[in-house]
């Protein structure tokens, strides 16, 4: 008798959809350029060089090269107060060739989170942590998303994966992350319920769910045997461990359940990547205007 092999997930590879949305910013990007004479700029202000995030960002500043978004870095040292860095905002928000802004995460325990982002322009705010742009999102109005919880959506979107009418469990509730991907699943008509690190029964909700994004920042936090056979799973997270680059899931377990699933790396990342500089282009769009393009030469 011949063994069964279990059929594996299929992948939900973000490489190359942000290969095509790169394709596009690079023509929305010549016309913008050819409109206002400049190409659109972003800067990412880092605070501390060891920043764990200070890769991601590194990251961006390369894709914006590749599409040729003006991206630049302002570094500001670990010792920074927060009066330093929210006068370093308030710069960039009044200058016109700065169209958007990315303010490194995690900041240093010693600054307020509140304050560096209410300091930010809500206009150049491509990453979608002001409160001005969460409201507008929470109430189904067109601002700027955090990009990473509009990839963990968009890679469903653009993978053919069924959204509506389907019972999603959404894990972390963070504001940058679990909670917009939450508001997100609902526009597009899912049922969703949010689990936390105080949700009785993880495992319960999991296993009912048809899609399952994973956003809690704890390596191994959902295996196979959680998960609805056929259930499609988006790992929104990123961790190291033993030298290597791990998600929130199980990956080889979940994969012989689950029916589609975002691999780390590889997975959300390089589409959350490819999405801001839709932002971006969208708000250098917007602060320019159609009044504002050079005028022809005589």
């Amino acid at each position: 008798m011949t063994a069964t092999v279990p059929r594996l997930a299929r992948h939900l590879e973000g490489g190359p959809i942000a290969v095509e949305i790169r394709a596009a910013v690079s023509e929305d990007v010549a016309s913008f350029l050819a409109r206002t004479g400049r190409a659109p700029g972003l800067t990412v202000v880092i605070v501390g060089r060891d920043a764990p995030s200070t890769v991601y960002l590194e990251q961006i500043l390369r894709s914006c090269a590749k599409v040729g978004i003006e991206g630049r870095r302002v570094e500001l040292e670990d010792e920074a107060t927060e009066g330093t860095i929210t006068a370093t905002l308030h710069a960039l928000n009044a200058d016109p060739t700065v169209d958007g802004i990315i303010v490194q995460m995690p900041l240093p325990g010693t600054i307020r989170l509140r304050a560096v982002i209410d300091a930010i322009d809500p206009a150049k705010d491509i990453d979608g942590i002001h409160p001005v742009n969460a409201g507008l999102l929470r109430l189904g109005y067109d601002g700027f998303l955090p990009a990473t919880a509009h990839a963990s959506v968009e890679i469903l979107r653009r993978s053919g994966i069924e959204i509506e009418g389907k019972d999603a469990v959404v894990i972390g509730r963070s504001a940058v992350v679990g909670m917009p991907a939450a508001f997100l699943l609902v526009r597009e008509d899912a049922t969703v319920t949010v689990c936390h690190r105080r949700t009785a029964d993880l495992a319960g909700h999991v296993g009912r769910a048809d899609i399952v994004v994973v956003a809690a920042g704890h390596p191994g936090l959902v295996n196979g045997s959680m998960l609805k056979p056929g259930a499609v799973v988006v790992d929104v997270g990123i961790n190291v461990v033993d030298g290597r680059l791990v998600g929130d899931v199980d990956f080889e377990s979940a994969r012989e359940v689950a029916s589609a699933i975002t691999p780390v790396p590889g997975g959300v990342g390089p589409l959350t990547n490819a999405l801001l500089l839709t932002h971006l282009i969208r708000a250098a769009e917007r602060q320019v205007g159609p009044a504002n393009s050079p005028a022809p030469a005589s």
